[in-house]
Order: C-alpha cells, then sequence, then structure tokens
C-alpha cells in the first residue's frame, strides 16, 4: 500500500501530454501510487488500461453537490482546476495515505523529489512561489512579480499536502472557496483555483515555503536562476538537479516566447523547450487528443458559448428552473428563445466582450445548487456595493428597471432576492 499518492487533473484530450508526466513519475517515483481525475466523463469504449496510471477518477465520482449544473458553470480550463481539491480531500483520506502531491499535466520531472516528502514530515502543505528572488529589472517586475500579484504568489501547476488534520482541514477548505469561485477574473481578485492559495500561510500552521530553486522553474523565474546541462547530460539550476519543470502556454506558443525573453541566449534553457516540443509535437495525432469534451456540448450536439455558462452562473432563478442545464430542450432552449430578449448584446460580435464585462463586474457567489432560496446576505452586499460604489449602483438600478418593465416584481424578486 503506497504512503504517497500523486494525481493531476485533465480531460481526454490532454492524456496524451498527461503520459510524459506520468512516465517521468514512474522513473524517479515508482513507489508512488498515480491517479487523475478527469475533468469528463468516462466513455466505455475508450480503453484507458495501458496507460501509465493506477486510477482514473472522474467528476461525478468526487461528491461534488449537484456537480453537473455546476460543471456548467466552468470552461474546460476552470473545471480543471476547480476539481483539484475535491480529488485531495478523496485521497487525502484513503487507507494508509500519508502525503498527496499534485502536478499540472504540463509539468515534467526530471530527478527525485526526496526534499519535498521531507518538508512533508513536519508540515502539512508544502507551496512553492512563483518567484523566490527579487527581480532586478523593471521588465523583468512587470512580467514576473506583478504577474504574480494579479495570479496569486503561489503556483498551483505543484502542491503536497500531509494526510493530517490540518492537511484534511486546508483541502476542505479550498473546495469551498473552489465551489463558488474558480473563475478567470482578475479584476474580482480571483484567478480558477490559484489566488485563493496566498491566504494559506495565514490560515493554516506548518505550512513550508519551498524556496529551492529547482522546483517549478518555468519561464516566470528564469531571470533569476542560473540553469545548464552538465557534462553527462542532467539539467541543472543554481548546480542542483532540476526537480520539475513547468511547460505552461507551450501549445500557444507562450513559453517559448517568454523563454527566449528571461532566459535570452542560454542554449540550454533552448535546449529543453526543444526537447519538449520534439516530445509532444506528434501528441495532436493521438486518437485521445481528439476526444471531445464532453462538457462543451449540450445533448443534442450545440456547442456551449461561454456566455450562456456565465448568465447561467450568475442567475439563482435558472439554475433552480433549469438543474440539468446539458439536456438541449431545457437552458439552452430559454437561451435561445429568452436570451436575445434579456441580452442583445451578448449575441452580437461587435458587443460581446463588453457586454460580458459588464455582466460580470459584480461579484457573487455565482452556482448554488441544491434548494435556492431567499439569500439575505447576497441581497444585503448587493445593496452595499450599489450605495458605495456609484457605478455598480447604476448598473444594478439600469438592471433592475429593465427587469421591472419586462417582468414585473416578480422578476425582481426572482432575479434579486434568490
Amino acid at each position: 500500500m503506497s504512503e504517497v499518492h500523486v494525481f493531476t487533473s485533465a480531460a481526454f484530450n490532454y492524456i496524451p501530454k498527461v503520459r510524459m508526466l506520468f512516465q517521468s513519475i514512474r522513473k524517479y517515483h515508482p513507489e508512488w501510487k498515480i491517479h487523475l481525475v478527469l475533468a469528463d466523463e468516462k466513455r466505455p469504449e475508450i480503453d484507458l488500461s495501458n496507460e501509465p496510471f493506477d486510477e482514473i477518477v472522474s467528476i461525478s465520482e468526487l461528491d461534488i453537490p449537484d456537480w453537473k449544473g455546476w460543471a456548467y458553470c466552468h470552461t474546460i480550463v476552470e473545471l480543471a482546476t476547480a476539481i483539484k481539491p475535491f480529488m485531495l480531500s478523496r485521497l487525502l483520506q484513503l487507507p494508509g495515505c500519508k502525503k498527496v502531491v499534485y502536478l499540472d499535466p504540463d509539468t515534467v520531472i526530471f530527478s527525485r523529489l526526496d526534499d519535498i516528502l521531507e518538508a512533508l514530515d513536519s508540515s502539512n502543505v508544502v507551496l512553492t512561489p512563483h518567484q523566490t528572488k527579487p527581480e532586478t529589472t523593471l521588465s523583468a517586475v512587470m512580467d514576473n512579480e506583478i504577474c504574480s500579484l494579479k495570479h496569486g504568489v503561489y503556483n498551483l501547476g505543484f502542491c503536497a499536502v500531509a494526510a493530517t488534520e490540518v492537511g484534511l482541514a486546508f483541502a476542505n477548505w479550498w473546495a469551498e472557496r473552489i465551489y463558488h469561485f474558480c473563475r478567470a477574473d482578475i479584476p474580482n481578485g480571483l484567478f480558477t483555483d490559484q489566488r485563493w492559495i496566498d491566504l494559506v500561510p495565514a490560515f493554516f500552521t506548518d505550512v513550508a515555503i519551498m524556496r529551492s530553486s529547482r522546483h517549478n522553474v518555468a519561464t516566470w523565474n528564469l531571470t533569476t536562476r542560473e540553469f545548464k546541462v552538465d557534462n553527462d547530460g542532467n539539467y541543472l539550476v543554481d548546480n542542483e538537479p532540476l526537480g520539475f519543470y513547468h511547460f505552461t502556454g507551450f501549445d500557444s506558443g507562450a513559453h517559448r516566447i517568454m523563454a527566449t525573453k528571461n532566459a535570452g541566449e542560454n542554449s540550454d534553457v533552448h535546449k529543453l523547450i526543444d526537447w519538449y516540443e520534439d516530445q509532444t509535437k506528434n501528441l495532436a495525432q493521438d486518437p485521445l487528443a481528439k476526444v471531445s469534451w464532453a462538457f462543451g456540448k449540450h445533448s443534442d450536439g450545440s456547442a456551449i458559448s461561454k456566455e450562456q455558462r456565465i448568465v447561467y452562473r450568475e442567475r439563482l432563478d435558472l439554475q433552480k428552473a433549469f438543474p440539468q442545464p446539458f439536456d438541449e430542450s431545457t437552458y439552452n432552449q430559454w437561451w435561445l428563445t429568452q436570451g436575445p430578449k434579456e441580452y442583445a448584446d451578448l449575441f452580437k460580435a461587435e458587443t460581446k466582450s463588453n457586454a460580458l464585462a459588464k455582466f460580470s463586474e459584480v461579484l457573487t457567489p455565482g452556482f448554488r445548487g441544491g434548494d435556492i432560496g431567499f439569500d439575505r446576505e447576497r441581497f444585503i452586499s448587493l445593496v452595499r456595493r450599489s450605495l458605495t460604489n456609484p457605478r455598480v449602483g447604476l448598473t444594478v438600478g439600469k438592471r433592475g428597471w429593465e427587469v421591472l418593465k419586462n417582468e414585473g416584481v416578480k422578476g425582481i424578486k426572482r432575479r434579486f432576492l434568490n
């Protein structure tokens, strides 16, 4: 029975890239038990028995309340991050489990991570900051340090948690926050699952900050780390063996651009990036990479737009009326018939972006699930923000007038008090 469990989160189309991570784990830590939490639905016709993981768990197996309506509110990236704390909590409670490690699917291990496991012997949580040394140029401050202020001090491409009372309390707290607030919404202080972790050293005891420069190496910290290859072909960071490297933004080309900017002409960095590109260049041809996301379409095959997801997330009356939003004859039918009347600007290419930003500018708890009734705290919060922020007050007042004209007092109650 393994004492250490490691997992990553991905949809089917990312499994070919997940293999690289899991194969590297098998090489350096064959004693770990490996799990994939699937931000997707299992397909009986797809055989995963030969994949390099010990267990696959789908979102439907995570005991997330009203998970289908909840999943509808998220993009594929948001959902893949939102299920992480639920899987973490599940693994921490397995018999014999002592430590759980999470790694993003676009990371690769290059040496053993015993120092992380040792840190967990005396800590409940281990985190890695995006940066561990101050930048020395204004350009790097803007690219890296200010970016961390927006997206989170700690990179959640990694975390490690001990199976302790505090470790489990952290996982459950994180899951409670993520259930309502896993959004890429920087203006409202949110970046999927990541910004919440800034609070962890304040809220929980014995949180270790892994400052070793060999871990979670990525474009955002290459400016302050010496990266090279030794005579035996091993990657070194500040003269220590590279632990794991994070290839975030690789598919879009952003990784190579930022690596070129931050690592300059360091040929050893580019050698690693070239290696990863060679390893992944044919992944798009893998059959699994072509499997469509189960939550990207309604049951009739029609695509779900970002606008549909956000309106459903923000409208408690729609959540109550359509608890199974993936069924084409429920929420989607409302969207196609009533949506253009209520949200005309969301249906026009030239106004869609601004209209969506305006619609989302007031922070709400989003999806509520279960028995939705009068939310006193939400109503008071909305009134308070309207009184203290003229722009919010104007937006709420204008929206309230539109609803009153079209739907009467019942509409006001349904939209603002539920």
